[in-house]
């Protein structure tokens, strides 16, 4: 598997945070907030993002009732917050666009990005929000809802002695930016608390992904900054899951016969595709023609203790 092969070229005490992306992001850190700039794609990718996350827990939370009623009704009782109660990290936060959203949906939640400047103007630009910033004047959001941190995954898990374990852990559009994408993933994982859940987005290596993202994005188009993106940092949807099962062992081994399928209440693959005449992401319907050879969702599940 080509990520496990990078883990054993990889020193033990490498970083995964690449000195010279986290340059070139921090050069772009005062666009993120720009709709129609050089971020305008994740913009328009984060509703997709968060409604995927906001209904895989829903979900987990109807199937994890006594009964479908119940569920439903626990679902309901949540309404506008149906993050309430869940402490969240997001890795990789950049200028805070997932975060707000996650934030403003009820959880408590943690952005740590290795670019001080993005932390920077992602605290900046919260602050203008009181549901955010922990003014005194709204009550429907906590004081502490949202905060940032300028620190890596490994950092925040050595600086706490022992895993800080969260109840969702998102890192979204990060993973084709690390160096040593298998130390991250265990850093993301360590973050995890069993039964939690762990999100992650990111491109996978094709010549459609290859032609959509780097020819055409950045080199015909200008869409966004030329090296943005490196095509050998990408990683394919199968590598993700065998790393999953055969090195974390958060996915149980398929039963012969369904080799390709993943456990519904443990992981799941989900593709995206942007629509440019509607301007917009969607998820790309299940099992569609080249559905995961571009942009990507993976979710999975961390077991949770023996009783």
């Amino acid at each position: 598997m080509r990520i496990s092969r990078r883990l054993l070229s990889a020193a033990a005490s490498a970083s995964t945070a690449n000195p010279s992306e986290i340059a070139f992001f921090s050069r772009l850190s005062q666009q993120w907030w720009d709709e129609s700039g050089e971020f305008a794609f994740l913009h328009r990718m984060n509703p997709v993002r968060v409604g995927y996350i906001r209904d895989k827990i829903l979900a987990t939370i109807e199937d994890e009732a006594p009964t479908p009623s119940q569920g439903r009704d626990t679902v309901r009782a949540l309404g506008a917050r149906p993050l309430a109660g869940l402490d969240i990290l997001d890795i990789g936060c950049g200028g805070g666009l997932l975060c707000e959203s996650l934030a403003r949906l009820g959880g408590r939640t943690l952005g740590i990005d290795a670019s001080a400047s993005n932390i920077a103007i992602a605290t900046l630009h919260a602050s203008q929000d009181p549901r955010l910033s922990g003014s005194p004047t709204s009550s429907n959001v906590s004081s502490q809802s949202l905060e940032y941190k300028h620190t890596t995954s490994e950092e925040l898990l050595a600086s706490k002695g022992k895993p800080a374990q969260f109840d969702v852990v998102c890192s979204m559009e990060v993973l084709e930016h690390v160096d040593h994408p298998d130390k991250f993933l265990r850093s993301c994982a360590d973050l995890v608390k069993p039964g939690g859940h762990l999100f992650l987005s990111t491109i996978s290596r094709t010549p459609l992904s290859q032609f959509l993202t780097i020819t055409m994005a950045e080199n015909i188009l200008g869409l966004v900054s030329r090296g943005t993106h490196d095509y050998a940092k990408y990683v394919k949807p199968s590598e993700l899951v065998e790393f999953f099962r055969n090195e974390l062992r958060w996915i149980r081994t398929p039963s012969t016969g369904s080799q390709g399928a993943l456990p519904f209440d443990q992981a799941e693959l989900r593709g995206m595709a942007y629509l440019p005449w509607a301007g917009k992401w969607i998820l790309a319907p299940r099992g569609a023609p080249m559905e995961l050879d571009c942009n990507y969702l993976f979710w999975a599940r961390k077991p949770k203790l023996p009783q």
